[in-house]
């Protein structure tokens, strides 16, 4: 490993209450984390007695850590980092988006999922991305109205507290950080501060996304303050209602004429009928580790699964972490596994997903006789298999772990960074493109380069698939990781190398997550690879014939680990302002 860009993620480590801090106590707890070899400095987790958070603002993580404090269990600390996030990380926290949890409770084991994914307006027809030639028309999809799927996020947080949260913070309590903070203002800086120019042209198209992030004709850039009012109104408004205050009436209506003023079919009936949906989780195993993740709609759990079962056969350890046989490796795992994506993943209420043939050790090693150790596959001599016999998608993500071993895992989004960039005007919201991870056509790719099929297809209601991978590790039924990543397409694969690097690897949390990482996924025939790698191996990697493209990274994997009596988190530094803080 190298040590290229990353800053130590315990930086708070001896300010915090009921953390380490003593020199002999702490070496003593750092010890007990699963070590790995280096040339470097140690990378070190942040280190708490009780709880912890970890996501990809500081403001968030730190309102997260108050309500642990508080009293809360971590579906409230979530619901308060989910609310907040929509106020502090405009470019992926959000009202107007939607996305995956993963919620384990400490008391019975059970891990239940909760999918509060965008669905398409009753409206949606299956032929409306494409052009009169026939072919996708991609501005349409990412660029207009009709990009915009009907938003999930408030009634998703607001059931996670209904069904899971402790009693002792109302709903209205767990919004009143958020709202204080998009009343009050949030200085520019950090991940803000980098994004804000950079979607400038997305968010200078619309009047009201100009009032908002807008001052003097020019984006807000670092040192100035984020006002926002009309949102401060809309969590009030939420506050004192619910989320019924969010999907009818007079907000309701603002964002669906601001939909259907640019050019899109949302109506008010359309939020007013939305439901998030309790699911059962996917779940595999991995050298003696159970997996847990999200089903379909998401892509994230089956492939993650998936592709830990090819690579169980394989002494990855032996290989060594970062070497070029075991790149080598993860990269022709990753193939098949997103072949089989662009043909057999869809909304599960639309088509039949085989999730059970996909995640079964069988098929697995039909894959795996298929990867040759000494040679690359290029893309057209990988195709989907058939699972059938063996039957029996810009994000942020955070952890949380609470006292009592309650942990939430959650992966939202808009899609692109702001999503549409289009505020609704008088609600603060921004509202998202998700419409996009649908497939306009069969084989055609979306925004990040991923090939659809037809059980992706555009349909009333559905919900188009996703790469979110919010995701669990358990060990003989005890919590040990909590973990997922933004990422697009990436996603999966960022999740995936954070548990091989945790299992195989013995890496302690913070050099798991921030270790380079690599991504293949399929189509284009290209391995991505970040900063970090050694010319050597790359070089040994081309050797085997993949096409290599260096460059921007990948994911932003706020994790948590627990184990002997403490709980570990690590932000992820390629991203600025995410923080990792106990209780």
């Amino acid at each position: 490993m190298t040590g290229r860009r990353f800053s130590l993620a315990f930086a708070f480590l001896c300010s915090l209450p009921g953390a380490v801090s003593s020199g002999p106590v702490l070496a003593q707890a750092i010890r007990a984390l699963p070590p790995i070899p280096s040339d470097d400095a140690r990378i070190l987790p942040v280190l708490g007695a009780h709880g912890m958070v970890s996501s990809q603002d500081a403001l968030a993580t730190r309102i997260g850590v108050s309500i642990l404090k508080g009293g809360g269990n971590a579906v409230d600390a979530a619901v308060a980092v989910g609310f907040a996030l929509a106020v502090t990380l405009p470019q992926a926290g959000n009202l107007g988006g939607g996305g995956f949890m993963l919620v384990r409770l400490a008391g019975t084991g059970e891990t239940v999922a909760i999918d509060f994914r965008e669905t398409a307006p009753r409206a949606a027809r299956e032929d409306m991305f494409l052009k009169s030639d026939g072919q996708p028309d991609r501005g349409a999809s990412t660029r207009t109205g009709k990009a915009v799927g009907v938003p999930g996020s408030v009634r998703g947080l607001a059931e996670a507290h209904r069904l899971y949260g402790s009693g002792r913070f109302t709903l209205a309590q767990l919004i009143a950080p958020a709202r204080a903070l998009a009343r009050d203002g949030i200085p520019v800086e950090g991940g803000l501060a980098d994004s804000l120019p950079r979607a400038s042209d997305r968010l200078g198209r619309w009047p009201s996304s100009r009032a908002v992030f807008f001052r003097d004709g020019r984006s807000l850039t670092r040192g100035d303050v984020l006002v926002q009012p009309d949102l401060a109104a809309t969590l009030a408004a939420i506050a004192e209602r619910g989320p019924d205050a969010f999907h009818t009436g007079p907000i309701a209506e603002r964002i669906a004429a601001a939909v259907q003023g640019a050019g899109g079919v949302m109506t008010e009936e359309d939020l007013s009928a939305y439901r998030p949906v309790i699911r059962q989780p996917i779940r595999g195993s991995y050298r003696g580790y159970e997996i847990v993740s999200m089903p379909p709609p998401s892509s994230g759990g089956v492939h993650l699964v998936e592709i830990l079962n090819i690579l169980e056969g394989f002494d990855l350890a032996a290989m060594g972490a970062g070497s070029a046989q075991a790149l080598h490796t993860l990269a022709e795992a990753m193939k098949p596994a997103y072949a089989d994506r662009a043909t057999w993943l869809g909304d599960p209420s639309r088509s039949e997903v085989p999730v059970r043939g996909l995640t079964a050790k069988a098929y697995a090693e039909t894959l795996r006789a298929a990867i040759d150790p000494a040679r690359a596959r290029s893309a057209e001599a990988v195709k989907a298999g058939d699972p059938l016999p063996y039957e029996s998608d810009h994000t942020t993500h955070y952890s949380v772990v609470d006292r009592a071993g309650n942990a939430v895992s959650t992966t939202t989004t808009l899609n692109f960074s702001y999503g549409l960039g289009l505020v609704a005007e008088g609600t603060g919201v921004l509202l998202n493109n998700e419409m996009d991870d649908f497939s306009a056509k069969t084989g055609s790719v979306n925004a990040y380069g991923l090939v659809g099929g037809p059980a992706n297809a555009v349909a009333p209601g559905a919900r188009p698939l996703s790469s979110m991978t919010p995701a669990m590790v358990l060990k003989d039924g005890r919590l040990v990781l909590v973990t997922g990543s933004p990422g697009g397409s990436r996603i999966i694969s960022t999740v995936l190398q954070v548990i091989v690097n945790v299992i195989d690897f013995r890496m302690n949390l913070a050099e798991a997550v921030t270790a380079p990482r690599i991504h293949h996924q399929w189509r284009p025939d290209t391995l991505f690879v970040e900063d970090g790698l050694s010319p050597d191996t790359l070089a040994l990697l081309r050797a085997k014939g993949h096409e290599i493209r260096v460059g921007s990274s990948s994911g932003s994997a706020n994790s948590v680990m627990t184990g002997n009596g403490l709980v570990a988190g690590a932000s992820d530094t390629r991203q600025r302002g995410t923080l990792a803080e106990g209780d």
